[in-house]
């Protein structure tokens, strides 16, 4: 290296040091399938991270879902209720408030299964980041000439 070039550096409070890589191209080569190898575990793990977020997020749809059919089922079972007493009393108003009641839980029941229906068809489950990164690195390694 040249000596004023060296200076110069070493003023600027910067060592650069010339390192010489003796090693051979079969350990060369076999670092770089060793370093692939780990990538591509690197790359499995992030799938398989992506993946367990976007289940618990299908999973929170899901309970949107069923919870939108546990209050259909109650409101129907109020309606059954006010039905009953509607026959029983014949005219009565109390009947009616609870048909009411029945009718507005269903109409909320309603809403929350589709909601949570909709945004469980919006959901998806495929890994997009571990994909766009394992397509980089199967590019880089195709230039890497590996």
């Amino acid at each position: 290296m040249d000596a004023g070039f060296f200076n110069a550096v070493q003023q600027h409070g910067t060592a650069v040091m010339a390192t010489q890589d003796n090693r051979s191209i079969s350990e060369l080569v076999a670092e770089l399938s060793s370093e692939t190898s780990r990538l591509v575990r690197k790359e499995v793990e992030l799938a398989t991270t992506e993946m367990t977020a976007k289940a618990r997020t299908a999973g929170a749809h899901v309970a949107t879902a069923a919870i939108g059919g546990a209050l259909a089922h109650a409101g129907l079972l109020v309606l059954l209720a006010a039905i009953v007493i509607g026959l029983a009393q014949l005219g009565i108003t109390p009947w009616l408030s609870a048909a009411i009641v029945g009718i507005a839980t269903m109409l909320v029941g309603y809403v929350l299964v589709n909601k949570g229906a909709s945004a469980l068809r919006n959901t998806s489950v495929v890994p997009t980041q571990a994909i766009q990164s394992l397509k980089e690195d199967a590019k880089w390694t195709t230039r890497q000439g590996a």
